[in-house]
């Protein structure tokens, strides 16, 4: 762990937000990168650490209000929007070749779980699809059932619920309605002895894996 200057000679910046769809005419799904030193290029190739591979692109975007438009380069502070076919998510790290991640991008944990349920069977891929890109975004998380189907939604408020429906519905055109749940937190649970992390399992009702 190091701090990053502004003014470094090697580019290095962080993803802190995706949005799918943002143009509904071409289903697209942009990563918001913000450059943090050095000069983002096009067409450059960076290293993409968590994935520990090199990637470039043909077409990064700057925007506007509503206009958006590609550019040739960009510095330390700019915001560039770069078309993601699903290799990234928020945090994600992009440098000249070191290894090292940006810290202390707020992530906040769900208070309140709702089921989704499936309102149409014929859409079910829509709706797959759609929960796993609006989940990116990081505006809610999504819970699996060990073991089962039933998809579980965490987020922080109510509001968060009803914009995902209203996307699920209007952009992958999947409709659904949400179950309240009784539960209030989510976590990992780890235990040397199996017997105890068995009990606990058994009585989170195995929705520990998100």
């Amino acid at each position: 762990m190091r701090p990053v200057d502004v003014e470094e000679d090697k580019m290095s910046g962080f993803v802190f937000k995706i949005h799918a769809n943002l143009d509904p005419k071409h289903r697209d799904r942009i990563a918001f990168f913000r450059v943090c030193s050095g000069k983002f290029e096009r067409n450059k190739y960076f290293h993409h650490v968590r994935l520990d591979k090199d990637v470039r692109f043909s077409a990064p975007y700057s925007f506007m209000a509503r206009e958006k438009s590609v550019i040739e380069d960009a510095y330390a502070g700019d915001v560039v929007g770069l078309f993601d076919t699903g290799n990234f998510k928020i945090g994600d790290t992009l440098t000249e070749g070191e290894n090292f991640f940006f810290t202390g991008i707020p992530s906040f944990s769900p208070e309140i779980f709702k089921e989704v349920v499936n309102k149409d069977p014929m859409k079910t891929k829509q709706l797959e699809k759609g929960l796993l890109q609006l989940t990116d975004e990081g505006v809610a998380q999504l819970f699996t059932q060990f073991g089962g189907t039933k998809k579980i939604i965490g987020c922080v408020g109510e509001l968060q619920f009803e914009v995902i429906q209203y996307r699920l519905l209007h952009e992958y055109g999947a409709s659904v309605v949400f179950n309240s749940l009784p539960f209030y937190k989510a976590c990992w649970i780890t235990s040397k002895d199996e017997k105890t992390a068995g009990i606990f399992k058994i009585q989170a009702g195995e929705y520990c894996r998100g």
